[in-house]
């Protein structure tokens, strides 16, 4: 009797990430909710409150968007696809939005934004502290 052939069979998984993205969002896992998010990183610098975010492959005249209305920063940004005929694409295309809540503090009308080498770099003006919320005392029968 032959002896059995072990057989070594890859098991091939699509691209996770891609493969999750497909999932309706209460089957996605939590820790990839947010992999092809705008990623961000926030900080104060002098008397400034920056904002840098990681958006490579955009043309910044065409396809940014950056407004502030009501303490809220929002960045929009659309990616475009090259019609070109690929053996892979890993690149994620299409419309990206983040909003950040600005500091109590910021001035609206003091925002400067740069765009370089696929990062964008928004500053806001730091002012005073607006003041807290009274309490009232309220008065009863």
């Amino acid at each position: 009797m032959p002896a059995l052939a072990h057989r070594q069979h890859r098991i091939t998984f699509p691209d996770l990430p891609e493969w999750f993205e497909t999932l309706p969002p209460h089957f996605a896992w939590p820790q990839l909710a947010g992999l092809y998010d705008m990623k961000i990183e926030e900080y104060t610098k002098d008397d400034r409150y920056v904002i840098r975010a990681e958006i490579p492959g955009i043309d910044p005249d065409k396809d940014l968007d950056v407004t502030v209305e009501e303490g809220v920063l929002t960045i929009k940004a659309e990616r475009s696809e090259r019609d070109v005929d690929k053996h892979r694409c890993e690149i994620r295309y299409g419309s990206l939005t983040r909003s950040i809540a600005l500091p109590k503090s910021a001035k609206e009308d003091d925002v400067r934004a740069q765009y370089t080498d696929g990062m964008l770099t928004v500053s806001v003006g730091l002012g005073q502290e607006k003041a807290q919320a009274k309490h009232i005392e309220v008065a009863h029968d």
